[in-house]
């Protein structure tokens, strides 16, 4: 699919320039009745308006319609009211809007679109026909209509004229994935096997990588050719996209000798899968807005979806309301092959709310439910790191080695992770050997190449190696704040004071805000006489809230100015360039 023509087809709705212009969010708990009852027209309204600026469609949707009581001809309000309930998820309240709105024009996309679902819903397919129909005008709408009227067609018993309508549908290129596999599924579950195997071969062949084509396909051929040609489909996959749950299972299932199921099992199960997977795909590239509309109508039709819920706490996590990821997490069924990555996902969360106590326990009991959960470890792991508790964090990445037997190239991180943590507990030796490890594993990565180079320079040993491998990462990540920040310190440590001001600088401008950096910069200055603005530096690195022990450091240089390089490191560094050695 052509990200960016997507991108242009979500721009060019109603619905995204209406959230762009009153960005929404979704909210855990709207006003009560007793909130609303005292407010004026014009109160509601402007607390509706500070809830959107807020992004919460909750209590959006709530003051909004409080204002439209007070003021029930204003269109305007209507609108207002029925989109933050569509956002919100309240598909059903949002029906009631949309079938008003449609009563004043009957070419509102959005409206139609919804009445169309609550329609297909209720097995009112004629009905679902009708609206859908109505929504048509643009590339996103003109596909949605066309594959939920296909699968309302389905329901009908008209499987041919189901697909007869896909097939008469023009548009992008990127249509083309969507189009043969949703033929595909209905030709599958019409009992149609010959067209069914065609249509979906063709998907894969467009995209083998789309975790959905891949389903339907080796579904397709475990059912009608051999369990071998499925599990190629899928063991393909997993090579390119290591071990995702249900992959994982699907291949356990094959090799237990089991034909799978129908990846859908009536039309409105295929009604919703169209609608998550386009908003899936709107919500990965930049098309958030839309494509929480489209997961909530997708859940509207399948409560329990478990793709489409994931989706939907991925985009409530890009839009920073972890306690709605959390709730979104939270449904996926317990029997469900992706529960357990949720639970997971679900501590992140938790930590991202500041209970990082909380995400640890739920995370320990995970792990000791699971031994050799990679995932779960490494997730553990990263909670603690994140707080800072570096000896915890390098037993937990320890456990995780453990489990690995033959370490791979993906390997790579737990060993730079685990070298982290080692490292900001004075554990050098192991850092290193770990660091090292993680570039045998990934050559040329460029934080790994960052952090070891970096700590070579800034202890004054193998200054030529280390200043190189800052260098390579820097080509590769120019616009990385703190990778800049190493060369600049770099050039500091081996006494290139102008050349560090130039990288500083820029490392700056990249990342105004971090502590480390100010203070660099201040160094820097310093060295070169611009003793004013290292002042400057060092007071904003204070006021950055920096670790606390280098807090302490800042303070005494902004009271005293920066010492001469009288230190053993600074001794290090001449000695070592004295000799030549390059590491």
């Amino acid at each position: 699919m052509k990200s960016s023509s997507v991108a242009r087809c979500v721009l060019g709705t109603a619905l995204a320039a209406f959230l762009v212009a009153t960005p929404i969010e979704l909210s855990a708990q709207a006003p009560s009745a007793q909130d609303l009852s005292g407010m004026t027209a014009a109160g509601s309204y402007l607390a509706a308006r500070h809830a959107g600026q807020q992004r919460d469609a909750g209590a959006a949707a709530a003051f909004y319609g409080a204002a439209l009581k007070r003021d029930p001809k204003n269109g305007d309000l209507l609108d207002r009211t029925f989109l933050s309930l569509l956002v919100d998820g309240d598909i059903e309240d949002s029906v009631k809007y949309a079938e008003r709105i449609a009563q004043a024009d009957k070419g509102d996309r959005v409206a139609q679109l919804v009445l169309g679902v609550h329609a297909l819903k209720h097995k009112q397919y004629a009905a679902a026909r009708r609206d859908l129909a109505q929504s048509i005008r643009g590339p996103i709408t003109d596909l949605t209509a066309t594959l939920l009227s296909a699968w309302s067609m389905y329901g009908t018993g008209d499987s041919k004229g189901a697909i007869a309508a896909i097939d008469r549908l023009a548009g992008p290129d990127w249509y083309a994935i969507f189009k043969e596999l949703h033929a595909g599924m209905i030709s599958d579950i019409a009992g149609n096997k010959k067209e069914a195997g065609k249509r979906l071969e063709h998907a894969y062949k467009l995209d083998g990588t789309a975790l959905r084509v891949v389903e339907a396909y080796g579904s397709w051929l475990s059912r009608n050719a051999s369990s071998k040609e499925a599990l190629d489909v899928f063991e393909t996959f997993d090579k390119a996209l290591p071990r995702h749950p249900l992959v994982v299972e699907a291949m356990s299932q094959l090799k237990a000798g089991q034909k799978l199921p129908l990846l859908v099992s009536n039309a409105q199960a295929g009604a919703a899968e169209a609608l998550y997977g386009l908003g899936a795909s709107l919500g990965r590239r930049g098309g958030e807005d839309l494509g929480l509309v489209y997961l909530q109508l997708s859940l509207y039709l399948v409560p329990n979806h478990p793709l489409a819920l994931l989706s939907l706490a991925d985009l409530y996590e890009s839009l920073k309301k972890p306690e709605l990821a959390i709730k979104a997490y939270e449904r996926i069924p317990a029997n469900s092959p992706l529960h357990r990555n949720a639970a997971i996902q679900m501590a992140s969360n938790l930590d991202a709310l500041d209970r990082s106590d909380e995400a640890a326990k739920h995370l320990d009991a995970l792990v000791k439910e699971h031994p050799d959960d990679l995932e779960a470890i490494m997730a553990l792991g990263n909670v603690l790191r994140g707080h800072k508790k570096f000896a915890e964090c390098a037993d937990v990445y320890t456990r995780g080695v453990d489990t690995l037997k033959q370490p791979e190239k993906t390997n790579w991180v737990i060993f730079y992770f685990r070298g982290i943590c080692y490292e900001r507990s004075h554990q050098w030796p192991k850092a290193e050997a770990d660091l090292k490890k993680a570039l045998d594993l990934f050559p040329e990565q460029p934080h790994v190449l960052n952090y070891l180079g970096y700590s070579w320079v800034d202890q004054g040993v193998h200054l030529d190696e280390g200043m190189d491998m800052i260098k390579r990462a820097v080509q590769q990540r120019p616009d990385d704040g703190y990778i800049v920040d190493s060369l600049g310190w770099a050039y500091f440590r081996t006494g290139n004071y102008p050349e560090a001001v130039k990288q500083l600088e820029r490392a700056i401008e990249l990342k105004p805000e971090d502590p480390t950096i100010n203070d660099h910069l201040g160094d820097a200055y310093w060295r070169i006489g611009r003793t004013l603005e290292a002042k400057f530096q060092w007071a904003h690195a204070r006021d950055l809230k920096p670790d606390p022990e280098d807090l302490p450091k800042i303070e005494a240089k902004l009271k005293d100015g920066l010492p001469e390089e009288t230190s053993s490191q600074a001794k290090a560094v001449k000695s070592e360039k004295k000799s030549g050695d390059g590491g």
